[in-house]
């Protein structure tokens, strides 16, 4: 029979959960109750009290082209860095699965990257990625003109996908590895017995099987996608050239503390919250279907 812990009180499960409690109330419920707040009034830069305007702030955002421009931006680094880092790590997770030599040594490299905070990676990659240091500048010898990510919106955004990417790939390696080693051996040997090669054993057996932890991964990275790459554009593109990298996220801060216009920085995260619950639940309405689990 299954045991189960118990409280001879109801008052000390409460207590148990309060600091946890506390805790999302304070850096979740009350900053984005604060947040929906703001949206709907004008606060002064400089304090002094603010104004009640409703919604016309999200109708001044949403009527702006800059806006659209950067909700643009988000969902193309969005799109290209998800499917770039999932697919390298799913490739170098099934390679090291295979116990290939020096399997160990790839498996604690790979993770290291993930440990890296985002603007001390963005820092290394824009150096790396300069035009006129490193290896891109070797390639500017050959073609002069070909890479130059001050001047050219396309390689600022390229520059801020790999930077991106280069760090998620860790964090989906550790799941797509250990997806990978929860699967049966017997069901791998056994294809193979029966003269399955090498991708058509990925194809019919381990893919399937690891579709649960593609699923929850593609999820975590389109959210963090949105989240997490402010560090990166501040310190590789500060949003430029021309905003080519303003994402949404880096244009929050832009507006908000470089432009002091915190009700309409406020409306921007609100609207970035509800994209990204919506995006959330398209991939649960339409993509989960598709996932095996067992």
């Amino acid at each position: 029979m299954e045991k189960r812990v118990t409280f001879g009180r109801w008052t000390i499960g409460i207590l148990f959960a309060v600091p946890q409690l506390l805790l999302i109330f304070t850096f979740f419920y009350w900053p984005a109750g604060q947040a929906v707040y703001w949206s709907l009034t004008l606060q002064q830069p400089w304090g002094g009290g603010n104004i009640w305007v409703g919604l016309d702030n999200f109708r001044s955002i949403l009527s702006n082209a800059d806006y659209w421009n950067s909700i643009t931006a988000s969902l193309v680094f969005a799109a290209i860095s998800t499917g770039l880092a999932m697919v390298i790590a799913l490739v170098l997770a099934a390679l090291t699965d295979r116990q290939l030599a020096g399997s160990r040594l790839y498996r604690v490299v790979l993770i290291w990257p993930y440990g890296i905070a985002a603007p001390a990676l963005a820092m290394a990659f824009r150096f790396i990625l300069a035009p006129e240091a490193g290896f891109m500048a070797v390639v500017n010898k050959f073609w002069p003109g070909f890479w130059d990510p001050g001047l050219d919106g396309a390689d600022a955004m390229a520059s801020v996908i790999i930077a991106f990417s280069w760090k998620y790939v860790g964090y989906n390696f550790i799941f797509f590895l250990a997806a990978f080693q929860a699967i049966p051996r017997s069901l791998i040997e056994a294809a193979a017995m029966d003269g399955s090669g090498v991708i058509r054993r990925f194809r019919d057996i381990q893919f399937p099987l690891i579709t649960p932890t593609i699923f929850f991964l593609l999820v975590i990275n389109i959210t963090e996608s949105f989240q997490d790459s402010f560090g990166i554009v501040d310190i590789m593109t500060a949003g430029g050239p021309a905003n080519a990298t303003n994402l949404m996220v880096y244009k929050i801060y832009s507006d908000g503390f470089k432009g002091l216009d915190y009700s309409g920085a406020a409306a921007q995260s609100i609207i970035l919250m509800l994209l990204i619950i919506a995006l959330t639940i398209v991939q649960f309405r339409f993509i989960e279907r598709r996932v095996h689990y067992r």
